[in-house]
């Protein structure tokens, strides 16, 4: 059976208590925690609502959801990722593995290609023979250049590759497949700081974008995920893959909240075409409605 989602049990809340004391304003901070919202995230937003009820006298399901819609907005941050026309943008894609990361560089490499901008996809995922080859079939299906090497070669070098391939196409977008780090070995996590000072090189000033794609029915760990990514070399964006309305949802508004790490797309189905720019007043609703 499935396991039920927030609204479903925000729903309930208000038909099993009477009034909103004490005792309602617990179970709330409970069953935002369920919805994969962090804790301390889930005790200052519950905090907060109790003080704003009583202040303003706010009451009932309808009014009290519309309260919560207010606040959790402001917390889910979207990003437009634009590559620069004329120039070389890098975009290192990370994410360990499992979450859907090379078929959302496909997606993101269908998309771009498809507003008119010269793609290069970089198989910098070196350590698994079926990343590499998975991304060149997509390239295939796809018509859009793939830049790759042997299997165990340096995946910074095949970056560096695919930027000098882009420059010599007169600018563009790469997007670098990396290996599914594992987010506790140190040593991956360093090499992808090698990736990082690469890409960092090739790109032009302001076009170089690391991206970190999460899996939406995976809750906290996703969000751990991000904050150890985000602490070994910075993140601009995230790419939600897997998400329909019975996903949670909670840790976007932990991420937003505690990281400040915005949203680019949402993927919603494993075809090239879904995929999508992230709606936060959407995702709000199906949060506190689905």
């Amino acid at each position: 059976m499935a396991k039920k989602t927030f609204a479903q049990r925000l729903k309930a809340l208000f038909g099993i208590h009477s009034k909103e004391d004490d005792a309602f304003f617990d179970d709330l901070t409970d069953i935002l925690i369920e919805g994969d919202v962090g804790a301390k995230t889930a005790v200052e937003i519950v905090d907060t609502l109790q003080t704003r009820c009583r202040e303003k006298r706010i009451t009932g399901s309808e009014a009290i959801t519309e309260e919560l819609f207010s606040m959790f907005e402001p917390y889910v941050k979207k990003t437009d990722l634009i590559p620069e026309a004329g120039k070389v943008n890098i975009y290192m894609v990370l994410g360990v593995n499992g979450v859907g990361k090379t078929t959302s560089v496909a997606k993101m490499a269908r998309l771009y290609s498809k507003y008119g901008f010269n793609v290069i996809m970089s198989a910098s995922d070196t350590f698994r023979a079926a990343a590499v080859d998975q991304l060149a079939k997509h390239g295939e299906r796809l018509g859009i250049r793939v830049v790759k090497h042997q299997m165990g070669s340096d995946p910074s070098a095949v970056v560096f590759d695919a930027g000098e391939a882009c420059r010599a196409n007169g600018g563009g977008l790469v997007l670098a497949d990396t290996a599914g780090r594992l987010h506790n070995k140190e040593n991956l996590v360093n090499e992808l700081k090698k990736i990082d000072r690469v890409a960092r090189t090739k790109a032009d000033e302001g076009c170089y974008k690391k991206i970190l794609v999460i899996d939406a029915t995976t809750g906290q760990n996703a969000v751990r995920q991000a904050e150890v990514f985000n602490e070994a070399i910075g993140l601009d964006a995230i790419v939600l893959t897997k998400y329909d309305s019975t996903a949670k949802g909670g840790e976007i508004i932990t991420i937003g909240k505690e990281l400040g790490i915005p949203v680019a797309f949402v993927c919603t189905g494993e075809k090239y075409p879904d995929i999508e720019a992230f709606n936060p007043a959407s995702y709000v609703r199906d949060f506190l409605s689905n």
